[in-house]
């Protein structure tokens, strides 16, 4: 910046030298990265999968080899995130295949000339939970998980009922 005299008084209009700001942007949320199609990531990143298995046995050898309570229960915890991370990957492709079946369900019947029909979220959600229920039949753990569900929705009956203290 240019020194000024500080005995005679500041112009009113000083000229300013103008410095252009820097735009920040983020990739996830800008339109210049793209659109996020859910396809394409996952075939793009399909070599992670596999590196992620790798670590999975990497972890759980080190669970065997592993004394240390602490870092036992550390690597314990590392592999239930890892496999549950994997589940729930699992289930989102299937929900992901379960919608393009349903997508091209509905161009067949236009290309018939049929109205298409879509489901309302209600419906979807009994299909998933008829779904569920045949794969619990299948793998025979249907019973266990009824009584699961008896017991939590008993529980759930007897704190909605008042108290005995109360009465």
């Amino acid at each position: 910046p240019l020194e000024m005299s500080a005995k005679k008084p500041v112009p009113f209009l000083r000229q300013v030298v103008s410095v252009r700001k820097k735009v920040l942007r983020d990739p996830r949320f800008d339109d210049l990265s793209g659109e996020y199609k859910p396809e394409i990531f996952m075939k793009t990143y399909s070599f992670l999968d596999s590196i992620k298995e790798q670590e999975k046995e990497m972890v759980q050898k080190q669970l065997k080899k592993c004394r240390n309570m602490e870092q036992k229960e550390k690597l314990q915890q590392l592999l239930n995130r890892m496999t549950q991370q994997e589940q729930a990957q699992k289930k989102q492709q299937k929900l992901r295949e379960r919608e393009l079946s349903l997508k091209r369900q509905q161009r067949e019947l236009a290309k018939q000339g049929k109205k298409p029909f879509f489901l309302k979220k209600s419906e979807k959600r009994k299909l998933e939970l008829a779904e569920k229920y045949a794969e619990l039949k299948r793998s025979g753990k249907l019973e266990s998980f009824l009584n699961k569900k008896r017991k939590r929705n008993a529980i759930k009956d007897k704190r909605r009922l008042p108290s005995q203290k109360n009465l």
